[in-house]
């Protein structure tokens, strides 16, 4: 089989796993390019940062550091703990990702939530090569979010309503996330530690420095309580999606 059927063949077995971030990919990006036009930036913003960054939750704080006095260090530390799971996404797919060849550095970039469930979990057809598989299933979703962020970064200065409140879609997005993982446990240990440590960093060091802290000591009490954790919440593979 010639390299243009193979990669063709890849192509249009990864296109359908796709389908569904699609949708939640284009719509998120495009509120994120509004977004950013409301806080005062143009459209080459979000299609740069989506591009580069390619991290939908830390795009929406990088948003705000990028309106405050610049603070490189509480920068690269919120943006470490941010996406600190993918430390574990990546070491978990060293074996996956292993003979693909120069696709693996894009793998390697472009690997979110999404596209880590879908290559780590699913059973590649039969005579498709795995490692364009994997590649159009991470390629396609960044596309997809980087499209969605640039179409909403192009679309923001034509938005006619009233976009006060724009904001609050990234408080509105970690809280249906939050929901969605306490409703899918039957306990909720790991998600009451993150509320109790939260709320006492809120008291603490006030509204304007809690974050960082918060999420040191939530670092700190899941790392200590792994394994009681991890006996008492099972999880499977698909709830990392």
């Amino acid at each position: 089989m010639s390299q243009q059927k193979i990669i063709k063949k890849a192509l249009f077995a990864a296109f359908p796993y796709t389908i569904p971030i699609f949708a939640g990919f284009v719509f998120l990006g495009v509120v994120y390019g509004i977004y950013m036009n409301t806080a005062g930036f143009n459209a080459l913003y979000p299609m740069v940062m989506a591009a580069i960054i390619f991290a939908g939750s830390m795009e929406f704080v990088a948003t705000n550091l990028l309106l405050v006095a610049f603070d490189p260090l509480r920068a690269l530390v919120l943006t470490l703990l941010v996406n600190a799971r993918h430390l574990f996404y990546g070491i978990s797919m060293l074996d996956k990702y292993n003979g693909t060849g120069w696709k693996k550095w894009f793998l390697i970039f472009g690997m979110c939530d999404e596209s880590f469930s879908i290559n780590c979990s699913v059973i590649i057809p039969p005579g498709v090569d795995k490692g364009w598989f994997m590649f159009f299933i991470t390629l396609l979703n960044y596309l997809y979010w980087v499209c969605g962020a640039t179409i909403g970064g192009l679309l923001g200065p034509l938005v006619q309503f009233n976009t006060d409140g724009l904001d609050f879609v990234m408080t509105a997005l970690f809280v249906v996330i939050f929901l969605d993982q306490w409703l899918k446990k039957e306990k909720h240990y790991s998600s009451l530690i993150g509320l109790g440590v939260t709320a006492l960093c809120l008291i603490v060091f006030g509204p304007e420095n809690f974050i960082i802290p918060a999420m040191l000591g939530i670092l700190f009490c899941l790392s200590m309580l792994r394994k009681f954790l991890e006996k008492e919440e099972p999880t499977d593979d698909h709830d990392l999606a």
